[in-house]
């Protein structure tokens, strides 16, 4: 069957996605949030207090960048979700919103580097997605993904999912908020310790994520299987758009090459195992809320932790080959 055809059934055919349903229990439950808070400590201590002080030394590519990821991506992520309605499922649109909500990933740091672009501004803009994290994440979830779901319920004769903004407010910040408020008070105090114990932390961090991913998603491994190619689609698409935002708003704003590289890298990479880990706490999307059937948001999620290194990459290595034009 050609591939046009199959996008116009695309939308039946996900909703297979939805019936996937985590239940990890009270004690599961814990474990989650344990993983989460030591994966949000480790992320703080690469964090040096000093990077916001240089915020104030060269603002205009920082400022830009945070506008780029905080406000333009997640607009963007919703006109595209928008348009993509007649073919994809809410919960589908929902978990593009999610990721766009996410702060930028630390790995765009190496992918910033790789492409010569400027290091300085992408760890910059990585510490303070991170660091407002707690705050603007559930915020923009709430704005994009509520106007999303009163657009579609309209349209649709469906009805309105009401997102819980201060129960998920309140739970990111002390799931986030404390543990990197730990972490970046830690990193300052103990400088010497901070740098033996943070590549191991961020490394038992991240198997730890990897572990937990397998766990949950292996009794629903042959469901996303027979959906890889739509949702390799919607990502690849997704990730297409926030590559673009972030490059033709650094060449809107006029900033230098090196810059528009860091940028453009900053803004498609998004911390996407961060919203997996919100995805899983049950304090946070609680089942009574969503029906527990928001299996499309696990898999939009998770995919997108793979395709965006991938696509990163690709992008570094074609900034890499042409020479800075300032």
């Amino acid at each position: 069957m050609r591939l046009w055809p199959r996008l116009f059934i695309m939308k039946e055919q996900l909703e297979a996605l939805n019936t996937v349903i985590l239940n990890f229990g009270e004690g599961g439950m814990m474990i989650v949030n344990i993983i989460l808070a030591f994966v949000m400590f480790g992320v703080a201590l690469g964090i040096k207090l000093d990077t916001f002080k240089k915020v104030f030394t060269n603002p205009k590519s920082v400022i830009v960048g945070v506008l780029l990821q905080w406000i333009a991506l997640p607009a963007v992520t919703f006109a595209v979700a928008l348009a993509l309605s007649p073919l994809i499922t809410p919960m589908l649109a929902l978990g593009m919103i999610l990721v766009a909500s996410c702060p930028g990933g630390n790995i765009s740091n190496f992918m910033s580097s790789l492409s010569k672009g400027n290091v300085e501004l992408s760890v910059s803009m990585t510490a303070i997605t991170t660091a407002t994290a707690p705050i603007i994440t559930p915020i923009n979830f709430f704005v994009w993904g509520s106007l999303y779901s009163s657009i579609i319920a309209v349209h649709n004769d469906i009805p309105r999912l009401v997102i819980p903004f201060l129960p998920m407010l309140e739970q990111i910040l002390l799931l986030l908020g404390v543990p990197i408020i730990l972490g970046l008070i830690f990193a300052h105090y103990f400088p010497n310790a901070t740098k033996k114990i943070t590549k191991p932390a961020q490394m038992l961090s991240i198997a730890l994520f990897i572990g937990m991913v397998i766990v949950s998603f292996s009794q629903n491994f042959q469901i996303f299987l027979d959906n890889i190619i739509y949702v390799f689609f919607i990502v690849m698409l997704h990730n297409a758009s926030a590559l673009a935002t972030g490059y033709f708003g650094g060449k809107l704003a006029k900033v230098p090459s090196a810059d528009r590289r860091s940028l453009t890298i900053e803004t498609g990479i998004q911390n996407s195992g961060l919203g997996l880990i919100l995805l899983f706490n049950a304090a946070i999307f609680p089942p009574e809320v969503w029906h527990g059937h928001y299996g499309g948001m696990l898999f939009i999620t998770a995919w997108w932790g793979i395709w965006h290194i991938i696509s990163g990459l690709t992008v570094a290595y074609l900034f890499r080959r042409k020479p800075l034009i300032e």
